[in-house]
């Protein structure tokens, strides 16, 4: 019978189910005892871990408990693909790599690696020859852009634009100097260019997975949430988002390259990334429809931001200004500003009226460079789907960390 290979599961199943006893887990040890033959005690052992990882703040869970929820997840999908029931073992095997730990994660991904492939036989052939079934198609009208930006946008700095910057250049002129620049003519060779404008290919090569969506305006707000969908399922949601009445789904900063390999493959780590001798900390992605907004926040690392599909504003503060951009002053929100660029309230915030600050419309094949600290608020004005690469520099590692 043809089954899905778990070799460290088998290996570490032992030492695994030792140290869940050790800590309470008797009735999860007793399902999971069960769980090869039974889908009933898997989904059972699941239910039991899931519930762990729920009972507290996400970094207060023991680290067992996330892998525990791994191996129930490894052992429902190996049921649902003996039964060739194939995308419901894909949606499990994604809840392991979203909640699971790092024991089993190479057992999750080799099962992902071949459910997707049997998922997708014979579709290459039928997608073979086509026309592209284009995410993003209308003419872009800047005029109509306007209407819907912050007050005084494109009406201040623009963001400087340079052609193939250099690597030296770069370094001697942004970096060292802590200045944002816009590098373009550097994304052409990335499949992603073509494959991400292209829903066909989205949905073959993700459709089935299963992602974290936000759901409303944006993180501050009060009826903010977060869901986890199918990714065919997210992408009818941005298509049919031209009513100003329905409510956004945004996949944000999601590490999306790193549970969907194919498209990983579609970009390339900018050379860029590795001036001043540090080294990649995060690879995100940011997928959703126009209006989309982040609202204004500053980040620890240095972040190059890869506009692959659809146009995007951004509006920049340099650090110096954040007091005149009332931070918040809870310890999770003080990277955030209480200013709201849409709506700014001159009565409760009056230092922000007469701020400078740079700007840009970040074209589709064009990178935002943005140092670290310096301030930002991002709208989506089309369908956009972007790549933000965050790096830290060779001195100053252990104070991004």
């Amino acid at each position: 019978m043809d089954e899905l290979l778990t070799p460290i599961m088998d290996e570490e199943s032992p030492r695994l189910l030792q140290t869940i006893s050790e800590h309470g887990g008797y009735a999860y040890v007793g399902m999971a005892a069960l769980a090869a033959a039974d889908i009933r005690a898997a989904e059972a052992a699941r239910d039991l871990a899931w519930e762990q990882l729920h009972s507290g703040p996400w970094h207060s869970v023991l680290p067992v408990w996330r892998d525990a929820y791994s191996m129930a997840c490894l052992h429902g999908a190996k049921y649902h693909y003996r039964n060739g029931e194939f995308k419901e073992a894909l949606r499990v095997l994604d809840m392991g790599v979203l909640m699971g730990g790092p024991v089993l994660r190479k057992d999750l991904d080799s099962a992902i690696e071949t459910l997707s492939l049997k998922a997708r036989e014979g579709e290459n052939e039928r997608f073979g020859e086509r026309e592209a079934n284009r995410l993003v198609s209308e003419e872009f009208n800047t005029a109509k852009a306007l209407q819907v930006l912050p007050n005084r946008s494109l009406s201040c700095k623009l963001v400087v634009k340079r052609s193939a910057l250099s690597l030296e250049g770069f370094l001697s002129e942004y970096f060292l100097s802590g200045s944002p620049v816009i590098i373009t003519d550097c994304m052409a060779h990335w499949p992603a260019r073509t494959n991400w404008n292209d829903l066909d290919y989205l949905k073959r090569v993700a459709g089935d997975r299963t992602v974290p969506v936000e759901v409303g305006k944006n993180y501050l707000c009060q009826d903010w949430k977060q869901e986890l969908i199918p990714f065919s399922q997210f992408l009818e949601r941005i298509q049919s988002n031209g009513s100003s009445a329905s409510v956004p789904t945004y996949l944000a900063q999601h590490q999306l390259f790193d549970q969907i390999n194919e498209l990983r493959n579609d970009i390339c780590i900018p050379d860029y990334c590795f001036v001043g001798g540090g080294e990649l900390r995060s690879l995100n992605a940011w997928f959703g429809p126009a209006g989309t907004v982040t609202p204004l926040h500053h980040d620890p690392h240095h972040n190059i931001l890869a506009q692959v599909v659809g146009k995007k504003y951004i509006r920049l503060y340099p650090a110096s200004l954040s007091e005149e951009l009332y931070p918040y002053s809870e310890t999770m929100l003080c990277n955030s500003s209480q200013v709201d660029l849409d709506n700014i309230d001159e009565t409760k915030f009056p230092k922000v009226r007469d701020l400078e600050f740079f700007d840009c419309i970040l074209d589709e094949g064009e990178m935002l460079y943005i140092p670290p600290k310096w301030w930002h608020y991002v709208r989506s004005l089309s369908i956009s789907f972007s790549v933000s690469f965050w790096w830290s520099d060779g001195g100053s590692s252990t104070a991004y960390s």
